[in-house]
């Protein structure tokens, strides 16, 4: 009898509801490259084997970041001129 492993990231368990590090990721927009990479995991069990989902997940996150950090400094560039 084959046993198959859970998705790391099945939305229906309720322990995950509130998990603070999904919130994150959701809000990046980088959710599904974080799940495909959890899946690779999963299946492979080497992080070096999923070097692709890696690379894809580390973009999407570098984008998110360097978005942000533009936003921000033009909030505070905004205040400044405000005040």
């Amino acid at each position: 009898m084959a046993s198959t492993t859970p998705s790391p990231h099945n939305r229906n368990r309720e322990e995950d509801e509130d998990d603070p590090v999904d919130g994150m990721i959701s809000r990046t927009g980088c959710a599904k490259l974080h799940y495909a990479l959890q899946d690779c995991m999963a299946e492979h069990q080497d992080w070096r084997k999923c070097q692709t989902e890696v690379q894809k997940f580390k973009e999407c996150m570098t984008t998110f970041q360097n978005t942000r950090k533009e936003q921000l400094l033009k909030q505070r560039i905004s205040a400044t001129q405000s005040a």
